[in-house]
């Protein structure tokens, strides 16, 4: 499991059995996190789904007649939110229907049959989209700092691959994402911002939806965990290193030392991006 909890909780087992303790501050703080994960309780898919409905009723992001397709990574979050929705297309008052998308990097490892079965389980059709995206950002480009241009590389083939079977995009951000980029449009950019829960996009014609915003990654985790959904190894080199996972831990000792800072942060952020 690649994800940064799931490896988290692995590193976390074996440094117990080991009697080992990070060195540094921040990793302290990261494991006692994860200790604490280990130990709550689990999340169900109808606690899920009712954040999800929150959102999508809060934001309007789902309407009658929608096709909305769905990014698949085969990560954690993307899983969880195929799940959300295809639970909520049961009883929802609006009416949806949905199409799992999956962008190949082209990395030769990756084995993306873990996704069909998921999206056959839940009788949702799946399309795989092959690129080259790896090898024109670490071969040809050889990116310094790979992940801008591969995420906007992913986000155009998503999309061009999306418009096909679809009037919307559902892509699988989470409320801590939505938190860490506003700290790195902040550390990085220097401004106030982060995603929008609900954007048009102009060039496709698409609506991109985020309906995962209300849900910690805490609680992905735990539905993950849960119901023992096959995650997807991210086989990316620049996994793990990248600035987000800086911002990761930023995070994680502030909450150390500041009560409900993520909430805070959450509410304050919000502001930004008011329901229409």
């Amino acid at each position: 499991m690649s994800e940064w909890y799931l490896r988290g909780i692995k590193k976390y087992d074996i440094a117990r059995e080991n009697n080992e303790l990070p060195k540094n501050e921040a990793s302290i703080v990261f494991w006692q996190e994860i200790q604490q994960l280990t130990k709550e309780r689990h999340m169900n898919l109808q606690e899920i789904t009712g954040r999800v409905r929150n959102a999508a009723d809060e934001y309007s992001m789902i309407n009658d007649g929608d096709s909305i397709a769905v990014g698949l990574s085969g990560g954690k979050d993307s899983a969880t939110l195929l799940y959300a929705l295809a639970k909520l297309r049961e009883y929802y008052p609006k009416k949806f229907t949905l199409t799992g998308i999956t962008i190949s990097l082209g990395f030769e490892s990756q084995d993306f049959s873990p996704i069909s079965r998921m999206c056959e389980e839940l009788k949702i059709p799946h399309e795989l989209i092959e690129t080259e995206i790896g090898d024109i950002v670490f071969n040809v480009r050889k990116e310094k700092n790979p992940c801008s241009l591969c995420s906007k590389m992913r986000k155009g083939a998503l999309n061009n691959a999306a418009v096909k079977y679809s009037n919307k995009i559902a892509l699988a951000h989470n409320k801590d994402d939505y938190i860490e980029t506003f700290f790195m449009s902040l550390f990085y950019e220097g401004r106030l911002h982060t995603f929008s829960p609900v954007s048009y996009l102009d060039r496709t014609g698409l609506t991109q939806i985020r309906p995962l915003i209300y849900t910690d990654e805490a609680d992905i985790i735990r539905f993950v965990r849960k119901n023992d959904i096959e995650i997807i190894k991210n086989p990316c080199p620049a996994n793990g290193f990248s600035k987000r996972e800086y911002i990761k831990n930023f995070i994680a000792a502030q909450s150390a030392d500041h009560d409900n800072f993520r909430a805070k942060v959450f509410t304050a952020v919000k502001t930004l991006t008011p329901p229409k």
